[in-house]
């Protein structure tokens, strides 16, 4: 069942999104988050969609996008993420929510970016999926885990 995330799945996506943070490069955050930061991101979202994804009654996914960029011009772009819990992927959930997510945008939204920590072969294959085309590439602009971590970009024009 995919449906509108509420402060109450805050938990469960920290849970989903600190195995990322602790074992990959996926993301770029390096410390665990809790449930109330999670909540406020949300809360943040300048009304942009964040879903949750359930599956017999358990929370094993969401979706959610923020601006891209502060700056008024970017006012149609946004930045978009997706996040299985760790033992869900490669069942096709993923395309699930990024097809509701994608669904759920305000009409007036132009330009959807999605910044991967590379390599992430996975997600590449996701988005490519859905239309989006590799826009960009940063070699070695993050460190994490004691090494120089790299970043692409793909984007959907809608």
């Amino acid at each position: 069942m995919l449906r509108p995330a509420t402060d109450d799945d805050a938990a469960a996506f920290a849970a989903i999104y600190n195995h990322y943070i602790l074992n990959t490069a996926v993301t770029f955050e390096e410390a665990p988050v809790d449930a109330a930061i999670m909540a406020a991101r949300r809360r943040e979202a300048a009304g942009l969609p964040w879903l949750t994804l359930e599956v017999g009654g358990e929370i094993i996914g969401y979706a959610y996008g923020h601006p891209f960029h502060q700056r008024s011009a970017y006012r149609f772009t946004v930045e978009n993420a997706i996040y299985l819990r760790s033992d869900c992927a490669r069942r096709g959930y993923g395309s699930e929510l990024l097809r509701g997510w994608l669904a759920a945008l305000p009409p007036e939204i132009h330009a959807v970016i999605a910044c991967l920590g590379l390599p992430n072969p996975a997600s590449a294959r996701l988005h490519e999926k859905f239309g989006f085309q590799k826009t960009g590439y940063f070699p070695a602009v993050g460190y994490k885990f004691g090494a120089w971590q790299d970043v692409g970009y793909w984007q959907l024009t809608r």
